[in-house]
């Protein structure tokens, strides 16, 4: 992988990945762009213990772009686009719109007893274009270029981990309007968090608990060889990863791929986990667009990366000045990288929508029971995973 950092006409950074070493990046950004100005603000909720983030230049951004002013497209001939190459195979540039922005600042605390707490949304959001191929999917990539973008992720996740004020960071793919996709190229993003996000605190609690009842055991570990001990549940599994559909999943089709070897993040896993990882997880992408049938569009999904906060100690060790409280016994080491596929389409032509229960009191209500999602993603292997043709993978 040779990687190629570069600025775009307004200041904002640009980072070619390529498979070739010999591949050269001199493309200069020739569009009169001024500098844009972004203002991110988070605010604190005391009453969920959590931070939202108020960004009113994202109003702004492109929305639904014809195919041939896709901002995403490399440039050629007289379009200039965010990709200044006429080419590229995958690219990393710093969102025009972006939810975080800039570096920590102090926090501010009005009202009475400090409840209305605000600070700068420090932090930074990038959008990392997959491929060159408009018409493309991520399904569609080969398993040598599925690969590189994982080099992505984890050189990302390396280098953001180093900015001031960035406490976690999520590699995370939207796919379809019906998810909310304003642009259909092939792409994904990165947060890189001013805090740990609410999911993950609720997750650390729940690690934290249930070592204290069961001496130390650690709940990833867990509840992946409860998974792998029951069976039914399993879509696919390779000699370094599971996927499995959870036994509470909240979703109609919702998958889990968790690497056998626990790892805190995607720079700690090994040579061999990278090498395996692409072949298991095609097939279940390609099963995504096949379990609603051959007439039914591509499935929309969301693809989601959970990686351990930075802020948690290694094992032994607490930071300074860090209050005593359940995640206190909580290390790096014992979260778990894995990653969350999910779609909102429930059956052929309809979709899941959050209703009241879900978005009024975030209790999920799933009609699809989990053991038949995974036995129909099952159903739907491929013709060579059947024919025990795809490296890498294994069929229950």
């Amino acid at each position: 992988m040779k990687k190629t950092s570069a600025r775009l006409a307004d200041g904002r950074e640009i980072v070619y990945y390529d498979l070739r070493d010999d591949a050269v990046r001199d493309a200069v950004d020739k569009r009169p762009l001024g500098t844009t100005a972004t203002a991110s603000e988070i605010r604190y909720d005391p009453l969920l213990a959590e931070w939202t983030a108020v960004t009113a230049h994202r109003q702004e951004r492109t929305y639904h772009p014809p195919a041939d002013a896709c901002p995403l497209c490399p440039t050629r001939g007289t379009y200039l686009s965010e990709i200044p190459e006429p080419d590229y195979d995958v690219a990393v540039f710093e969102n025009r719109f972006p939810s975080f922005t800039g570096g920590p600042g102090p926090e501010a605390a009005d009202g009475p007893y400090g409840l209305l707490a605000r600070k700068p949304g420090a932090g930074r959001c990038e959008v990392v274009c997959f491929t060159s191929d408009h018409e493309a999917s991520f399904a569609s990539l080969t398993a040598e270029h599925a690969r590189l973008v994982l080099d992505v992720w984890t050189d990302r996740t390396a280098e953001l981990s180093r900015f001031p004020g960035v406490e976690q960071v999520f590699c995370f793919e939207n796919r379809g309007e019906e998810i909310g996709v304003t642009l259909q190229h092939p792409h994904g993003q990165i947060y890189a968090y001013p805090f740990t996000t609410p999911r993950t605190a609720r997750v650390l609690d729940s690690l934290a608990r249930h070592a204290s009842r069961t001496g130390g055991r650690n709940l990833f570990d867990d509840v992946l060889a409860a998974e792998l001990a029951d069976g039914r549940r399993i879509v696919g599994e390779s000699r370094h990863w599971v996927a499995f559909v959870p036994h509470a999943a909240h979703w109609p089709y919702e998958v889990h791929l968790y690497p056998r070897q626990r790892v805190p993040d995607l720079p700690a896993l090994s040579e061999e986990a990278r090498a395996d990882f692409p072949a298991l997880y095609l097939e279940v992408l390609r099963r995504f667009d096949r379990v609603f049938g051959p007439d039914e569009p591509p499935t929309p999904y969301i693809a989601a990366w959970h990686q351990a906060p930075f802020t948690l100690p290694a094992r032994g060790r607490r930071p300074y000045g860090a209050e005593p409280g359940a995640a206190e016994s909580t290390a790096r080491e014992d979260f778990a990288l894995h990653l969350e596929l999910f779609t909102i389409r429930r059956t052929s032509g309809k979709l899941k929508f959050l209703a009241g229960s879900e978005s009024g009191m975030n209790v999920f209500i799933n009609d699809v029971p989990p053991e038949r999602a995974a036995e129909r993603l099952r159903e739907v292997a491929s013709e060579r995973q059947h024919t025990g043709d795809l490296p890498g993978t294994t069929e229950r």
